[in-house]
């Protein structure tokens, strides 16, 4: 079984996990969640990556990072080789819920179904009727709107 591995700025790694857990309580040994924290040297991070990946000894693993350019990402390019590990940016809840779903596939598979996860889980949602108004019957005799 493939591992995850979020690193995310603090506190969204964590949080992101926590809401995966709540949906997929097994996944508990597979997902790990690394937060960087502002100010934190980035080999310190990556020391801190490189033993969630140790101590999770999968034989390969998938890591999820916040935005491309940034620390948490710079750090987990020097942990991916390419073969044991990939490495998506970008991570939303949609995708870390679908890698869940999919970890017993390939890295490969693993990877692009993650990666469609994330970009198929944004979406714009049309409303059509309008929402939390109360509507008021037109015989109702204290129906006084803009009234001064």
């Amino acid at each position: 079984m493939n591992g995850i591995l979020v690193i995310a700025h603090a506190p969204l790694a964590s949080a992101l996990r926590q809401c995966v857990l709540h949906v997929f309580p097994d996944a508990e040994n597979t997902l790990q969640a690394l937060d960087v924290p502002p100010n934190q040297p980035p080999d310190e991070t990556l020391s801190q990556a490189r033993m969630l990946l140790d101590l999770q000894g999968a034989p390969h693993t998938l890591i999820l990072t916040d935005v491309f350019g940034a620390t948490p990402c710079n750090v987990a390019t020097r942990l991916v080789d390419g073969v044991r590990t990939r490495l998506l940016t970008g991570v939303n809840l949609p995708m870390l819920l679908r890698a869940v779903s999919y970890r017993h596939e390939s890295l490969d598979a693993l990877a692009s179904r993650a990666l469609l996860g994330g970009t198929q889980g944004v979406m714009p949602v049309s409303v059509t009727a309008q929402q939390n108004q109360i509507r008021r019957s037109s015989h109702d005799q204290n129906h006084r709107d803009h009234q001064q």
